[in-house]
C-alpha cells in the first residue's frame, strides 16, 4: 500500500475509537464527502491496512478475571515427533482458548502468551494439563497482572 497521507490517518484513527463510526460522521470531522471517506476506506482495507473490524469484550464482563502472562521456553529438540517443537507448540497454541496473544521472542525465553481465565483454578488447570504437558515445552514462567494501567487496541498513527 502506497503512503498513508493525514485525510487516510484521520480516519483511520476515528475508526480505531470507534469502528462503528458513520462515514457521515467521518466526513464530517476530515471535511470530505461520505463518499470520498467510503472510497478511502474502501482502498485501506483492499490494501491490508485495515484488517478486520471486531467488538472488543471486557473480560471481565463474561467471567475472566484473571490475566497471566507466560514465558515459555521450549525444548530445542524433540525426536517423538515429525515437526520441530515450534511448529507443533504453534499449532497447538491456536487451539487453546485461554491464550489471546502468543509472541515469539528473542533472548532467554522463546514465547509469550498472554492468558485469560475465570481464577486461580482454571490457571493452575491451563498449565498443569496443558502448556506443561505439550511435548515442546520446557519451561515457563509466570506474571499476574495486577492492575492494567493501559489497554488499547489503537495503532500509532
Amino acid at each position: 500500500m502506497e503512503t498513508l497521507d493525514k485525510l487516510d490517518r484521520l480516519i483511520l484513527s476515528s475508526l480505531q475509537a470507534n469502528g462503528r463510526t458513520t462515514y457521515e460522521q467521518i466526513a464530517e470531522m476530515v471535511s470530505l464527502s461520505p463518499s470520498a471517506v467510503l472510497r478511502r476506506v474502501k482502498r485501506l482495507e483492499s490494501g491490508g491496512v485495515i484488517d478486520r473490524y471486531v467488538a472488543l469484550v471486557k473480560p471481565e464482563a463474561v467471567g475472566l478475571t484473571l490475566m497471566a502472562h507466560i514465558n515459555v521456553r521450549l525444548e530445542k529438540h524433540t525426536e517423538s515427533h515429525k515437526l520441530p517443537p515450534r511448529d507443533l507448540f504453534r499449532a497447538s497454541v491456536q487451539t487453546w482458548p485461554e491464550v489471546v496473544e502468543c509472541d515469539a521472542l528473542s533472548g532467554e525465553m522463546d514465547y509469550f502468551l498472554r492468558v485469560l481465565v475465570r481464577d486461580m483454578g482454571a490457571y493452575s488447570h491451563f498449565v498443569m494439563d496443558t502448556l506443561l504437558k505439550h511435548p515442546s515445552v520446557q519451561d515457563c514462567k509466570t506474571s499476574f497482572v495486577l492492575d492494567r494501567v493501559k489497554a488499547t487496541t489503537a495503532v500509532p498513527l
